[in-house]
C-alpha cells in the first residue's frame, strides 16, 4: 500500500484564501458596475462607409449636426457644432477631442453635456463607437457612453444622453437609406429661438 501523500501546511491558508476570493467575485460586479448608456443600430453602409461617417467634417454633417471641424487622430479635433451660429464655447461640442481611432472597427472621443447643465458641461464623459459587419452591405454601429458623476445635473446630463443618442444613430442610419440631413429648417429654429430670446431680455431690461 503506498504511504499517504504529506500534508501541506498550507493548504488550510490556500483554502482559506480561495474562499476569500469566491465572495470577492460574487461581490464585485455590484460594486465595479460603471453607469454608462448603450445604443446601437444597423446601416445599410460597409464599416468603411460607417467609419468616414464618424471620421470626415463631411460624414458628421451627413447626419450628426450642421458643421464640425473634424481631424481624425489621437487628440485631434471632434468638434460637433449643434447650433453653428451660437456664441463660442455654447455651438454644442466644441472643444472635443478623438482619444483613439482603430480603423474601420473602433473610435473613441471625449465628450461634455448642453450649455443648460453648466456643472457638467464643464466636465468631460467619454464615448466609444464600434463597428462590427453584420454582412456585405450591413454594419452595426454600437455606442457606449460611460464616465458618469452621480445626482443632480449628472443624473440629468445621463437622462438627456439616453433620449439624444437613439435619434444620432437613427439619423445615421436614415443617411444611409435615403440620404443626409437637411439641416436648414434646424437652422432656422435656432436662429428663430435666439431671436425670441434675446428681444425677451432686451424688454426686461427696459423695464
Amino acid at each position: 500500500m503506498p504511504a499517504a501523500l504529506p500534508v501541506s501546511p498550507w493548504r488550510p491558508a490556500v483554502r482559506g484564501l480561495v474562499g476569500c476570493l469566491g465572495m470577492l467575485s460574487l461581490a464585485w460586479p455590484a460594486q465595479a458596475a460603471e453607469r454608462a448608456l448603450q445604443h446601437e443600430v444597423v446601416v445599410a453602409a460597409t464599416p468603411e462607409q460607417a467609419w468616414a461617417a464618424w471620421t470626415t467634417r463631411d460624414g458628421i454633417v451627413s447626419f450628426f449636426a450642421p458643421e464640425a471641424v473634424v481631424e481624425p487622430r489621437v487628440g485631434g479635433a471632434f468638434h460637433v457644432f449643434i447650433d453653428p451660429d451660437a456664441p463660442p464655447g455654447e455651438r454644442g461640442a466644441d472643444d472635443m477631442r478623438f482619444m483613439a481611432l482603430q480603423p474601420p472597427r473602433m473610435l473613441s472621443f471625449d465628450w461634455n453635456a448642453p450649455p443648460s447643465l453648466p456643472e457638467v458641461r464643464a466636465q468631460r464623459t467619454f464615448v466609444v463607437v464600434r463597428l462590427e459587419p453584420v454582412d456585405a452591405t450591413h454594419t452595426r454601429v454600437r455606442l457606449h457612453h460611460t464616465g458618469w458623476g452621480d445626482g443632480g445635473q449628472w443624473d440629468r446630463a445621463h437622462a438627456y444622453f439616453d433620449r439624444v443618442w437613439p435619434g444620432v444613430l437613427a439619423n445615421l442610419k436614415r443617411r444611409f437609406e435615403t440620404g443626409p440631413v437637411d439641416w436648414t429648417d434646424w437652422r432656422a429654429q435656432l436662429a428663430a429661438r435666439r431671436a425670441a430670446a434675446a428681444s425677451a431680455a432686451s424688454a426686461s431690461a427696459a423695464r
